[in-house]
Parts: structure tokens; sequence; C-alpha cells
């Protein structure tokens, strides 16, 4: 299945080049791709981004900010 037929999505031609590295570009669906076609907050969006880059960029660190941006969306959305 292509990105085409997982979203009717306008074209993100700025996708085809990223600044600092390759991490998203090997990617199947970049996160940014992801965010923007549901209109995600700012904190998920984040969230979202440093799960997927984990493993090829921040390592612990990267998990260490998503649960960061976890904890203010319950604290924002559930306290």
């Amino acid at each position: 299945m292509t990105n085409s037929e997982i979203f009717k999505k306008a074209a993100y031609d700025s996708l085809d080049k990223q600044v600092g590295g390759k991490h998203y570009r090997s990617m199947k669906i970049q996160p940014a791709e992801f965010i923007n076609e549901n209109k995600l907050l700012f904190a998920e969006g984040n969230a979202i981004k440093y799960i997927c880059r984990h493993q090829s960029k921040g390592k612990e660190e990267d998990v260490k900010k998503a649960i960061h941006y976890l904890e203010m969306i319950l604290e924002r959305d559930y306290s």
C-alpha cells in the first residue's frame, strides 16, 4: 500500500528533503506527514516524532522526550 492509498493528501514537496539527517526520510510514512494529515496538536505531534525516531537518532533520550510530551497531554487534558 502506498502513501497515496493511505492518505488522500496534499502533496508535501517539503518531505523530499530533510535538514539534519535522514532518519525520517527512510520511513514509509514520515511523522510530519502523519501529523499534518491528522491535524494533531503540538504535544501529540512531538510525542509521535520522538517515538518514530528513537531507534535511529536519539535512543533513550528520545523515548524520555516522548514520555514528557505524553505527560503534558495528560496534565493538559485530564487533570
